[in-house]
């Protein structure tokens, strides 16, 4: 990977819709080379986040309790609460470079950070006439780790990913994540029955050479 280093902004739990009106802000500064490169870690309140062809057969019973948000990303439904690190990456794509292409470099940046932390992790290649498989998986149980949904506009990129760290698992049994309704979601805490927020966070910046 070429070197590519990043402004780093770090938050705890943001609302949702809030994140996205600053993200927005973030993303224009950067189209008009206001601000460099950008790596905001944060971390959301309950709430499902759903791409444009989210199935609604894969939306979870309103009864649950937690809201549903349509967003502009790519990517299927996901969710988001606390004790999961959101990282939304703010970047100018390089002459040449298309969003998937950068989409697999934040893959195998978050193989790296995760490999640090004990938990040896993969990321697929998209089987031939799917639709574009995103994200990190672990080797040893193949369980599903991190969601990545990301989109350009003017080469800028928005969005980003969602490493499952310490939090509560039980709301991805709620819906269909990822668009996959084989797929088995995890987090570092039950890879390694145990896991530290502020070590997820110090690893995963350093992968993205974010300060």
């Amino acid at each position: 990977m070429q070197e590519r280093p990043l402004a780093l902004i770090q938050d705890d739990l943001v609302d949702y819709e809030k994140a996205m009106e600053r993200m927005a802000a973030l993303v224009q500064e950067r189209q008009d080379d206001e601000r460099p490169d950008t790596l905001w870690l944060l971390s959301h309140p309950p709430v499902f986040t759903i791409g444009k062809r989210t199935l609604e057969s894969h939306l979870p019973d309103p009864s649950y309790g937690i809201p549903v948000v349509p967003t502009g990303r790519g990517g299927q439904l996901t969710y988001h609460g606390p004790g999961q690190l959101v990282g939304y990456l703010i970047v100018k794509l390089r002459q040449g470079e298309g969003v998937v292409d950068y989409i697999r470099e934040v893959e195998l940046r978050l193989v790296d950070a995760l490999a640090k932390l004990g938990v040896p992790a993969e990321r697929r290649d998209t089987p031939p006439g799917s639709e574009l498989l995103t994200g990190v998986w672990t080797r040893n149980t193949g369980r599903k780790i991190v969601s990545i949904g990301m989109r350009s506009s003017r080469s800028v990129t928005s969005h980003g990913f969602a490493l499952n760290v310490d939090g509560d698992l039980t709301p991805w049994d709620l819906a269909i994540p990822c668009g996959m309704p084989e797929v088995e979601m995890t987090s570092v805490d039950r890879e390694l029955g145990r896991a530290s927020m502020d070590e997820t966070r110090r690893l995963v910046a350093e992968a993205f050479d974010a300060r």
